[in-house]
């Protein structure tokens, strides 16, 4: 329709460049590639490829709405802190902080873990909000963490965007955050869990998730599956699960008359792999790996080497303390469990399922040594496609090459 057509708007039907561009961005996504080719008469510079091509649906959870529809997932102990989070928010996606064990720089973190953790959530939550005032900034929670009412609760009197949790089902999550605009997002592993969780917040609080986060068999960190799930021939993909997902939040949607967005996670890499899934009816990606190899990435820079050093036969599943399997960088560490257990020295109490005498070792004191820098005596949780980034880039760089691949293979 518009090939052969020469459009010549005018400063007449555009009040200022604003307009125009969002009227690009609203109006024309199918028609991108020929709008290239068009010879405009309005003089607005400042129109770019790089902004046009910024066409992707955005992610709506309530009344928050990402201008990019990617959520940078948390990353815990010490990975994805405010710095991070505050960058995400910047670009229009949803940063994350990663709220475990999130005090270990507090000095009496290991005599009063509880409180040094109140106060390390306080501290990071404030200092994302200076660095971003305006953008959308989350905090991610382990549901199995000893402290974890506690937690939520001052994420919530700091006013945060959202709560995402896992490690398990956030049975009582909607009761932290009644009376406020916090929203809220449970992290499934298949459509059955997705029915659990929404089933008892709508029987118990008449509560239904904000957003649902699907998480696939190849994320890094902690894994909703058995090990035996795990290491079998055909695993599920994830956009299997994806569909799964929203077929089993219909129900609740159609009763509540309320969309429940569906974010998919576990192993996107690319701006195709975001695109695909936007494809199939998610509202968005959560991504961790690609954001562990920026400039503001809150880890250590040895941390951050690992990964790009890393090779595909260097990631692997290992046991953890949770009681969940999880994929890490096959370090001395990970060699060393696999010849004896790693005796506790302290315990830190923060783990329900943690058990200081028969446990494997101390995830905190692991995550916090590879954080710090000590990427061989420490435990290095990473993504399955972790071996393919080779630079470290700026969060900028990062979301601004996945957008513009994502609407390329979107609009084609």
């Amino acid at each position: 329709m518009f090939a052969n057509v020469k459009v010549n708007i005018t400063l007449q039907l555009f009040v200022n460049k604003y307009q125009f561009e969002l009227f690009l961005n609203n109006q024309l996504g199918n028609y991108i590639d020929i709008l290239h080719n068009i010879s405009y008469t309005l003089n607005i510079n400042s129109v770019s490829k790089e902004r046009i091509l910024m066409n992707l649906p955005h992610l709506k959870i309530g009344h928050l709405i990402a201008k990019v529809p990617i959520m940078q997932g948390g990353m815990g102990i010490g990975i994805s802190l405010s710095k991070l989070a505050s960058a995400v928010a910047n670009e229009g996606g949803i940063g994350i902080i990663s709220g475990v064990q999130i005090g270990f720089r507090e000095k009496d973190f290991k005599t009063n873990n509880d409180a040094a953790n109140i106060r390390g959530l306080i501290k990071e939550i404030r200092k994302a909000r200076s660095l971003r005032p305006k953008g959308i900034l989350g905090v991610n929670m382990l549901s199995a963490v000893n402290n974890y009412k506690e937690m939520v609760k001052e994420a919530v009197k700091e006013k945060i965007d959202i709560i995402i949790s896992g490690a398990g089902l956030p049975k009582n999550l909607p009761e932290l955050v009644m009376g406020s605009d916090t929203k809220i997002a449970p992290i499934v592993s298949s459509g059955k869990a997705a029915s659990i969780i929404t089933k008892m917040w709508d029987r118990k609080y008449k509560y239904i998730p904000d957003a649902v986060i699907v998480e696939g068999p190849y994320a890094g960190g902690h894994l909703g599956f058995s090990l035996e799930q795990l290491t079998s021939i055909k695993l599920p993909s994830l956009s299997e699960l994806v569909n799964e997902v929203i077929e089993a939040l219909r129900p609740f949607e159609e009763k509540y008359k309320k969309k429940i967005p569906v974010i998919a996670a576990g192993g996107i890499y690319t701006g195709k792999d975001i695109a695909d899934f936007l494809k199939i009816g998610a509202a968005g990606v959560q991504m961790s790996t690609r954001f562990v190899a920026t400039e503001e990435c809150d880890a250590h820079i040895n941390f951050k080497k690992a990964y790009i050093a890393a090779g595909k036969e260097d990631i692997q599943l290992v046991k953890s303390p949770v009681g969940m399997p999880g994929r890490a960088i096959r370090n001395a560490f990970v060699k060393s469990l696999e010849v004896q257990n790693q005796k506790v020295k302290r315990c830190y109490n923060c783990l329900k399922p943690c058990d200081p005498v028969t446990t494997p070792y101390c995830i905190s004191d692991a995550l916090i040594a590879s954080a710090q820098g000590n990427v061989e005596d420490g435990l290095v949780f990473v993504g399955s496609n972790a071996f393919k980034m080779k630079e470290i880039v700026t969060v900028k760089e990062l979301i601004k090459e996945l957008v513009n691949e994502a609407a390329q293979f979107l609009n084609k």
